[in-house]
């Protein structure tokens, strides 16, 4: 895998986790939110995992079916194409 691939996929991973941590604690405080609509489409651009895990670490949107749903769907999807992409030579 590419020193840059790997860079970005981890970027994009701890953005997410920070995301959904920054957004619960604006929530607690009533504060301005950062859109649903971004928060999935960070775990959709590749950050499904830090998603995931600040749905579970912060206990941030686990109640909501979209997120339920769509961010673990991001994963399996994100880790299929990774092992596709290895299998077929695209990555080396």
């Amino acid at each position: 895998m590419s020193r840059w691939l790997l860079g970005t996929l981890i970027g994009l991973n701890l953005l997410s986790f920070a995301l959904y941590g920054i957004d619960k604690a604006k929530a607690k405080k009533s504060a301005w939110r950062i859109p649903e609509k971004t928060l999935l489409l960070a775990a959709f651009l590749g950050g499904s995992l830090g998603a995931l895990l600040g749905m579970e670490v912060f206990r941030h949107k686990t109640k909501h079916w979209k997120f339920k749903l769509l961010v673990p769907l991001f994963l399996i999807l994100h880790i299929a194409l990774g092992v596709y992409m290895i299998k077929s030579g695209t990555l080396s």
